[in-house]
């Protein structure tokens, strides 16, 4: 299954990095290929969150959420355009008082997309998502 994985230091507090990765309502002002984000309900501990993506075209999907304060975000896909199946998380620790943050995604295309072309779909945005989140570290935070 193609995945894609990278490991970070932030200018930031995990408690800070938490609180931007779980405030899914303001993706849209910092992710650039995120349209929408919105948390549609909360079930059990979880909650479902619906993307609206614009990347090489329009597409949406839900995932569920399972937030760990302060520590960890994992997610599995509920429904979608194009995944068969996606399924990830965010890790979060202390590092001196920055934030060390491994995120990992794996997932499966709905359509059939050869091997080497569905991985780098799955890791090609990950720089930019990095550059993106501290960027918004700096303007929360003057990390």
């Amino acid at each position: 299954m193609p995945s894609a994985e990278t490991n970070e230091l932030f200018p930031c507090t995990p408690e800070q990095m938490f609180k931007i990765i779980t405030d899914y309502a303001k993706y849209s002002e910092f992710l650039g290929e995120v349209k929408s984000c919105q948390v549609i309900k909360e079930e059990g501990g979880k909650k479902l969150v619906e993307y609206h993506i614009s990347a090489l075209r329009d597409f949406k999907y839900r995932l569920w959420m399972t937030e760990t304060k302060n520590k960890t975000v994992e997610w599995t896909l509920e429904s979608g355009d194009i995944f068969k199946s996606l399924k990830g998380s965010w890790k979060l620790t202390d590092e001196g008082g920055k934030c060390r943050a491994e995120y990992a995604v794996e997932g499966e295309f709905a359509i059939f997309v050869p091997g080497p072309i569905a991985k780098g779909l799955m890791s090609v945005n990950l720089p930019n998502m990095v550059a993106s989140y501290k960027k918004r570290i700096n303007q929360l935070y003057g990390g």
